[in-house]
């Protein structure tokens, strides 16, 4: 069997989903998964509804008017897609707005997790049943499968756990080789029936969870880039392509802020050593970046990842005594607390400083909490370069006509925090 995850921007219009086809056609699809992640930005969308079903203050104004934009989204997709304003598609996507709709009507719980499953996992559904349906259309015979009744979770609800055992007994139960597989990336459910989801950007891990289940051959992830790249090309010139890097070297990089490979995706294909390609669905025949087991990362380079809203944190007692590890254990317990991600960390005798994102805006409670202990300075707005296999010219390049605020080197990597 193979593994072959498509993103969202590969099928974000109905160019998308042709071009899919054409990938399909041009590369073969023989014993073969797909998964598919939600068309375009449709994850966003899902996630404001979800807010507006919560949150809404103005008597479901903002729900009604989100609920329509995204059904109009799906429509405009499958009227552009098919011909034949009787397909059963057309009934099958009002299916899916149908229990949608159902679910927000009946809805009794405000606990934003588990709301946020139910609702956002509409868009992984809508998006593979027309693909399904379009590729069944022309002549690429497959069979759609709810993942959910698959991939088996607890619930803990937006960052769900796997249950290997049962899932990987399902999932070989429930996919056959002899026919395409179309399924869904990042949902799952629980042994109550309630969907699950497995952490945002997780469609890369559904793809090697069924990997590892399935003993495949190969799992190849579909971007809009030609591969891992040295550095994001949005952001650096010259970025050059990784022919192959080790599950070590990948870690690394997911680790440290890198966004073509999810950091859980490698863990499952490290332990049966199964290859992970990374490919340009633009031109399917290159060969993309290799990560497998034990190789050098080739050609030699360096690596650039930036990672922009930082808050470089620096924490000190204020009797200048020093800072214990009963001190950092209860600094992490607070960073735990507010959901504070921890990028980089250096400490003296008298202060702990750590560069952190906030992606819940829980800072400000976290400050209020430190200083009744803690003397506590910060500095928000800030940018955190990171660079593998590292050189003193690129650190030069880097740290040109910045305000340094912090520098970290060990033998392979430098973190280097600047002020904006």
């Amino acid at each position: 069997m193979k593994v072959y995850k498509f993103g969202g921007t590969s099928v974000k219009d109905a160019d998308g989903v042709r071009n899919l086809k054409k990938v399909l056609q041009t590369i073969g699809y023989n014993d073969t998964v797909l998964v598919i992640s939600a068309m375009g930005k449709m994850t966003n969308a899902f996630e404001l509804l979800v807010t507006a079903h919560l949150l809404d203050d103005e008597k479901g104004v903002k729900e009604v008017i989100q609920y329509k934009e995204i059904k109009d989204f799906h429509i405009k997709m499958i009227n552009n897609l098919f011909d034949d304003d009787n397909h059963p598609i057309f009934e099958e996507v009002e299916d899916l707005f149908n229990d949608l709709n159902g679910f927000l009507f009946d809805n009794n719980f405000s606990d934003y997790d588990y709301v946020y499953d139910q609702i956002v996992s509409y868009a992984e559904l809508l998006s593979t049943k027309i693909c399904s349906a379009y590729l069944l259309e022309n002549g690429i015979k497959n069979k759609w499968l709810d993942i959910r009744k698959c991939i088996k979770t607890d619930n803990h609800f937006r960052q769900a756990n796997v249950d290997w055992e049962i899932t990987c007994d399902l999932l070989n139960r429930k996919i056959k080789s002899d026919i395409l597989t179309v399924t869904q990336g990042f949902i799952a459910g629980d042994n109550y029936g309630k969907t699950t989801t497995l952490g945002r950007e997780g469609s890369d891990y559904s793809a090697a969870i069924i990997a590892y289940c399935l003993d495949a051959k190969e799992i190849t992830i579909f971007k809009d880039v030609s591969g891992v790249l040295s550095a994001d090309p949005r952001e650096f010139e010259n970025a050059i392509l990784l022919n192959q890097i080790s599950y070590k070297e990948a870690v690394e990089l997911a680790f440290f802020g890198a966004s073509v490979i999810h950091p859980k995706t490698l863990q499952p294909l490290q332990k049966k050593k199964i290859p992970l390609r990374v490919k340009s669905f633009v031109n399917p025949l290159e060969k993309g970046t290799l990560v497998v087991n034990g190789v050098d990362i080739e050609p030699k380079t360096p690596c650039f990842i930036l990672k922009k809203n930082q808050i470089l944190l620096s924490i000190s007692d204020k009797d200048f005594h020093f800072i214990m590890e009963n001190d950092i254990s209860e600094i992490f317990d607070y960073l735990h607390q507010y959901s504070l991600k921890v990028n980089l960390i250096q400490n003296s005798a008298i202060s702990f400083t750590v560069c952190i994102e906030d992606n819940f805006n829980n800072f400000g409670s976290l400050i209020q909490d430190l200083n009744d202990k803690y003397k506590v300075l910060y500095n928000k707005n800030a940018t955190l370069y990171t660079i593998r296999h590292f050189s003193e010219e690129t650190i030069r390049k880097i740290e040109l006509d910045k305000k340094v605020l912090i520098k970290q080197l060990s033998r392979e990597t430098a973190q280097i925090v600047v002020q904006n």
